[in-house]
């Protein structure tokens, strides 16, 4: 069986090929970046990280030009063997998946790659899309090996999960599924075999899972802030010494690029009859609307500045991409005189100090928990607002 020497990660300088190319080029493979975004490239190559992921710099300093290059040039794919493409499937306004641009893509990509290399889908991609570039494939003429192995990463935690989460791998026929435990063996040895269309399946179970559980306890959040009561009691009593609510998660934004977008094309792939996945993205999406509805019954909106602390999509980040607090910020621009909105890590010209925020603002929003903001002083005269539970003795 062919050895893996060199990989190729297509769309390799975001937040999911960055590490994993780390992780292949520390474990001794050549590994070459395929990227279209030339500030990033120069990122890279220069040895610094375009993106917050934790134990990440020191791992690439070790490799980059030696073991590890980015490149926009995509001729690197004719000695490759095997490329990793982390590109995901485009959908259309109905959640349906768009195999056109996904068909150029490939067919670029498989003109260059040499025979018998390994072509490994890593992206989350709509149930099916695997088996028709299968298809695609096998009408080419070309002898290339394919699999999809789908990535289950958190933001900041990859270069940890990389090694240590079990690594889901697929194919159609035993070559390709082979080659793919070839190569991610090399970082792991926990692997898990299954169909394509089970693979792609276990990818979307998982976001829609994790999307439903932050719904429930946004739902049980409104409920009790609904009554006047204190949340956060009722959350520390329930998960106090009592296994079974081992899994009940904390209330905050549900948010970021993957997992309303994994619920609704698990949706769009059930015919529309995925009520579970309508019901959470109801609740999550509408806790922005939740929080203002009830500061509009208490307040005088129009009358204060609101401030909104943190504007990733989650904490300890720099990545905004679908962040629910951007639309509470849309939201608060109607009703609240000004909104003054900060976070550490974002980069936003519209962003202000955390010291105005704080100084300015009547009434505080936590947007993102990031440990910035644990041992912040707030005065009693502010309304503060904290669905995370983050601050011990918040008045919202």
């Amino acid at each position: 069986m062919q050895k893996t020497k060199k990989v190729v990660i297509i769309g390799g300088c975001g937040h999911v090929g960055l590490p994993l190319g780390i992780v292949f080029a520390n474990s001794g493979l050549d590994v070459v970046l395929l990227d279209r975004d030339q500030f990033k490239i120069d990122t890279v190559n220069g040895g610094q990280m375009p993106f917050m992921e934790a134990n990440a710099l020191e791992q690439l300093g070790r490799v980059v030009g030696k073991k590890l290059i980015a490149t926009s040039d995509p001729s690197c794919l004719r000695d490759s063997d095997a490329a990793i493409a982390v590109l995901g499937t485009p959908v259309d306004e109905h959640l349906n998946p768009t195999v056109t641009d996904l068909y150029r893509s490939i067919d670029e990509v498989i003109a260059r790659m040499p025979e018998n290399a390994l072509l490994v889908l890593r992206s989350t991609v709509y149930p099916g899309v695997t088996k028709l570039v299968y298809e695609r494939l096998q009408a080419s003429g070309r002898k290339i090996l394919l699999s999809f192995c789908p990535e289950r990463i958190a933001e900041g935690k990859a270069m940890e999960e990389i090694r240590t989460l079990p690594q889901i791998i697929s194919a159609f026929d035993s070559d390709s599924l082979a080659r793919a435990r070839e190569l991610f063996s090399i970082i792991n040895d926990d692997l898990v075999e299954l169909s394509p269309l089970e693979a792609e399946l276990a990818k979307l179970f998982s976001n829609s899972w994790r999307y439903m559980n932050f719904a429930i306890s946004n739902q049980f959040y409104m409920l009790a802030e609904t009554y006047g009561l204190d949340y956060q009691r009722i959350y520390n009593a329930v998960t106090h010494r009592y296994p079974r609510m081992r899994s009940f998660a904390k209330a905050g934004f549900a948010a970021g690029p993957c997992l309303l977008k994994d619920t609704l094309q698990l949706s769009a792939f059930s015919g529309n009859n995925f009520f579970l996945g309508h019901a959470a993205m109801l609740v999550n999406e509408g806790l922005p609307n939740f929080i203002v509805g009830q500061l509009r019954q208490q307040q005088k909106l129009r009358d204060k500045v609101v401030a909104v602390l943190g504007m990733a999509f989650k904490s300890e980040s720099d990545d905004k991409r679908e962040s629910l607090s951007y639309k509470l910020r849309k939201l608060l621009m109607v009703e609240a005189r000004e909104v003054l909105c900060t976070d550490p890590y974002v980069v936003d010209e519209k962003l202000v100090s955390l010291q105005e925020a704080v100084d300015r603002a009547d009434i505080i929003i936590l947007g993102a928990p990031h440990s910035a903001y644990r041992d912040l002083h707030l005065s009693d005269n502010k309304v503060v607002v904290d669905v995370w539970g983050f601050w011990p003795h918040s008045n919202s």
